[in-house]
């Protein structure tokens, strides 16, 4: 492993299960948060309606990460441009989805997004993956820490049990979350 890619200590427990009930519940897995990516402070004061009806996935459609450090990084690029170009409160998202199979909190649940347009913000949690999706598919535990996000969300009381996932494609026009992954996303039980 680079140096680059060299693993904070409580990910390394996290990831030998030791830490998990100090981390929250265990069908969260590893969700990062925004202190330990260095995230900007938020100034969003909307609130979700929880639990949730629906799910928006999407990608960033911009540098992939797979370890820990360069997904901080990656989701501190996406939330400076968010910030300064675009004039947002915060990152757009909800989460975001790390190669590495990490999740990185974004708004978190309790905050109403800004990734799906004014229709479907405030009713939905987004979710993007860190990257480019249209030629390439995410690896499987950039997947299946989606998918355990989205177990988690049930089980938090923040997603309804009968959730409908989306892809953005299906909000607005785009080609988020990217063909490949779209392909993948329209596999999963929710999807509709």
């Amino acid at each position: 492993m680079s140096s680059r890619c060299t693993l904070p200590a409580w990910i390394l427990l996290a990831l030998l299960g030791v830490a998990q009930g100090a981390r929250g519940q265990s069908s969260c897995g590893s969700i990062v948060p925004r202190r330990d990516w260095k995230a900007l402070a938020s100034d969003c004061t909307e609130r979700m309606t929880l639990p949730a009806r629906y799910v928006v996935i999407s990608h960033t459609a911009g540098s992939t990460c797979d370890c820990p450090t360069s997904c901080e990084q990656q989701a501190r690029n996406v939330q400076y441009y968010h910030m300064r170009t675009e004039g947002w409160c915060d990152v757009g998202y909800n989460f975001l989805i790390g190669e590495d199979g990490l999740v990185y909190e974004g708004r978190g649940w309790n905050t109403k997004g800004a990734h799906s347009g004014p229709n479907w913000n405030s009713k939905s949690i987004g979710i993007s993956f860190m990257g480019n999706y249209m030629e390439r598919v995410p690896p499987k535990r950039a997947v299946r820490a989606a998918q355990n996000l989205l177990a988690c969300g049930v089980d938090r009381g923040a997603l309804r049990s009968n959730y409908e996932l989306k892809g953005h494609r299906d909000v607005q026009a785009t080609l988020s979350p990217g063909d490949q992954l779209y392909q993948i996303i329209q596999s999963w039980p929710h999807y509709r």
